[in-house]
């Protein structure tokens, strides 16, 4: 099943997806543009954490001139960072390059603590698309990205729904693709990951505490390029979504 979150007339919403339309939990029936979208993940009475990889595909890698990691790159977002579906994210004056990046959201349905790897997916409630954009001027170091790169409000839009993990037979052989005003600039597939997705749950939870509702984003493959005010940015994943963005001027 495919869910969401939306706002209709200044109330937040449960929805699901039905032939093309949002279906509230009262059954109303809406199209895509008539609902104002939230990030797709469950509400929690505790912080929700957001954890994400740099450097998750060799490609991409090779593209910005870096080496795969020998040990998954991690850094935390804050949920401020999270946008929904068919909002805008600013690109500041005077910045040089800023650019998307597709990438498979995981979330977490069940406290995790040192779980095993064939285990994994056990603990996973479903998956979403994120565009964690980045601005490569304020990259300092290769232990990037800093906060201005990857933390800013509203630079990582996740979205339209998110699909139960029973549905998505397997996470680690989907298309991804982004085009940036109807032309296609990125091409991959999850299972180029460095580190998969069962590995990721593993590692992060022999040293952290994952609870329901966290988020895991894991990286992108190559193929960014430089986005613009007013480009309409899709990145989409097989068998999960298409995820609508546009750039907008500070």
């Amino acid at each position: 099943m495919k869910r969401a979150r939306v706002i209709v007339d200044g109330i937040v919403h449960n929805a699901t997806e039905r032939d093309g339309q949002v279906v509230l939990e009262d059954a109303r029936r809406l199209w895509p543009d008539q609902v104002t979208w939230l990030p797709p993940l469950p509400p929690t009475d505790r912080p929700r954490t957001v954890v994400a990889l740099g450097l998750n595909y060799a490609d991409h890698a090779k593209e910005l001139a870096f080496k795969a990691p020998d040990e998954p790159l991690v850094f935390l977002k804050g949920e401020r960072a999270l946008a929904g579906h068919r909002q805008v994210t600013v690109r500041p004056a005077g910045v040089q390059f800023m650019h998307y990046e597709c990438e498979l959201a995981v979330v977490i349905g069940r406290q995790a603590k040192k779980v095993r790897r064939e285990d994994a997916y056990g603990f996973i409630a479903g998956y979403t698309v994120a565009n964690d954009y980045a601005i490569r001027d304020h990259l300092e170091n290769w232990y990037r990205p800093n906060l201005r790169v990857k933390n800013r409000d509203g630079a990582t839009p996740i979205g339209p729904w998110l699909v139960d993990a029973a549905d998505i037979a397997d996470p680690m052989a989907l298309a991804l693709q982004t085009t940036v005003n109807g032309a296609v600039t990125q091409k991959g597939s999850t299972k180029d990951m460095v580190f998969d997705v069962p590995f990721l749950v593993e590692y992060l939870s022999g040293f952290m505490t994952l609870n329901p509702g966290d988020v895991i984003l894991t990286g992108t493959p190559d193929g960014v390029v430089d986005c613009q005010p007013g480009d309409i940015v899709v990145t989409e994943i097989e068998g999960i979504g298409a995820l609508m963005n546009t750039i907008g001027s500070p």
